[in-house]
């Protein structure tokens, strides 16, 4: 049955991943944001409907609310500086007044598991919120969740960093304790199949994978996914949460800010009390994803996304792990870049002749001894090397190999991408693009993406940067001169 639902949150995580499932579950969708133009660029945007707002102004709830059916509240103040547990019983209140006043069919809301009885004040505010709404006399669903596994969560970023980074380690004791964490793409199904429910349903549920692990479990379990080595932990009780916050701060690009709230969380044992959900939302036939599919599904949707987030060939993030643009800069895991364009005289065939013809006895335009350097190291520690060249020295197809590259794609005349068969403690591409506009000079774009593994692949990088500028710069100082002489000689 074809709902109008208003999603809050539209530029969060879950409510940005949200939308896409509305929508393709057939339901008409409305957004409140604060900040438009942050949605713009979605790939959803011109299918639903966007209000102007914020989630505690009843003009703009009551203007946004008109005829609605289900209204999401997927937003929350965790990181909000001053009385966050205040903010939130007034953001909630102000939203379930408005619901009901609206007529409103449905709320739903996604907070967190409050099964123990010492939560933290962040736990606790989200039961409130969940209360506000049960009480407001619109049939409600509140969802309890624990962890959320996907690229760009906030737990689940902290889980990785702390992983990849710190091969031995000295912990909190909250490491052992035990959580129920759940994959976002389950989270998605039962938010999407909760829009039609039974209609008066008004009651709270615990929504958890199939794993009960202790945060301990789980970080040696993404180790094994991510093909790291065990790690070596070793908890201790001197580690407060304000150290802690402090240490997780330091350690990744999670802000204290935020981390404090979610380490206070993690003293509290999140585990699903009941499943209930069940009876109105059956498991999928394959079942619930556990925890090392889901981590293992995160991944892969960042290694891909690291590389296709801007192609003209990426599909729409569609995929519930998928990074969107408008996650926190620190989300989708480490990703190192280095990225130059500049205007060049060359014409654009000139540049891209040039372009698909490198490598192999042309070689790479920058800093001959550094490349030769490296493709012999590449060959002492078991790597191609420069020796496989190319297989034509005028055209490259995707899936042949030019030196230690592999072709990932030829968009002919617009775009090379390389993807590295070298032997480094990470996952490498390299970007040459030629960019045109009508009337305007043509540019040449060149991006070396780099998705360290582990502390090995973060001191690889910091180490071979300070030469970026000679190598990197001089490739795209010589490419282009490269072009412009080509043009030279055609015009002769």
């Amino acid at each position: 049955m074809r709902k109008l639902c208003l999603v809050t949150g539209a530029t969060g995580y879950v409510g940005g991943r949200l939308v896409p499932h509305l929508l393709a579950a057939g339901h008409q969708v409305r957004i409140l944001v604060r900040h438009p133009e942050r949605v713009s660029q979605m790939p959803w945007s011109n299918q639903v409907e966007i209000f102007s707002g914020d989630a505690n102004d009843p003009v703009a709830l009551n203007e946004a609310m008109r005829d609605v059916d289900v209204a999401y509240y997927m937003i929350h103040s965790i990181g909000s500086a001053g009385d966050f547990e205040k903010l939130e019983r007034e953001t909630a209140t102000t939203f379930a007044n408005c619901a009901k006043q609206a007529d409103v069919k449905r709320i739903i809301y996604l907070g967190g598991l409050q099964n123990d009885p010492k939560l933290s004040k962040h736990l606790k505010s989200r039961a409130e919120v969940g209360n506000i709404f049960l009480k407001s006399g619109v049939p409600t669903i509140a969802f309890g969740a624990a962890v959320i596994l996907g690229s760009g969560s906030l737990s689940f970023e902290m889980l990785r960093y702390l992983t990849e980074r710190l091969p031995a380690m000295i912990t909190p004791r909250w490491v052992r304790t035990k959580i129920q964490p759940i994959a976002v793409r389950d989270v998605l199904r039962y938010l999407t199949l909760a829009a039609v429910l039974e209609p008066n349903l008004n009651r709270t549920f615990d929504i958890g994978g199939p794993d009960v692990l202790t945060y301990e479990e789980m970080m040696q379990g993404y180790a094994r996914v991510a093909g790291l080595r065990k790690r070596i932990i070793w908890p201790i009780n001197i580690l407060s949460p304000g150290l802690s916050a402090r240490w997780i701060g330091l350690v990744t690009p999670v802000p204290k800010a935020i981390a404090r709230p979610l380490v206070d969380s993690l003293k509290s044992e999140v585990i699903c009390a009941e499943h209930d959900i069940k009876t109105y939302i059956p498991d999928p036939p394959e079942g619930l994803v556990n925890f090392e599919d889901a981590v293992g599904l995160a991944l892969q949707r960042i290694r891909e996304a690291a590389v296709t987030t801007r192609w003209s060939s990426a599909s729409t993030p569609g995929a519930p792990s998928d990074p969107l643009p408008t996650d926190p800069a620190w989300a989708g895991g480490s990703l190192y870049i280095d990225e130059r364009e500049v205007e060049t005289a060359a014409s654009a065939d000139s540049l891209w002749q040039v372009i698909e013809q490198i490598g192999g006895e042309r070689g790479w335009y920058s800093f001959p001894l550094a490349w030769e350097t490296r493709g012999l190291l590449d060959r002492i520690f078991g790597g191609p090397g420069l020796r496989r060249g190319r297989r034509d020295q005028y055209r490259l197809v995707a899936g042949e190999t030019v030196d230690f590259w592999r072709v990932e794609e030829c968009d002919r005349g617009h775009l090379l991408r390389l993807r590295a068969e070298m032997k480094l403690p990470g996952l490498a591409w390299l970007e040459l693009e030629v960019k045109t506009e009508t009337g305007q000079p043509t540019k040449y774009h060149q991006r070396a993406i780099y998705h360290p593994k582990g502390l090995a692949g973060h001191i690889y990088w910091w180490s071979v940067w300070p030469f970026h500028g000679i190598v990197f710069g001089s490739m795209v100082k010589n490419i282009t001169q490269a072009a412009c002489d080509l043009d030279s000689k055609r015009a002769k």
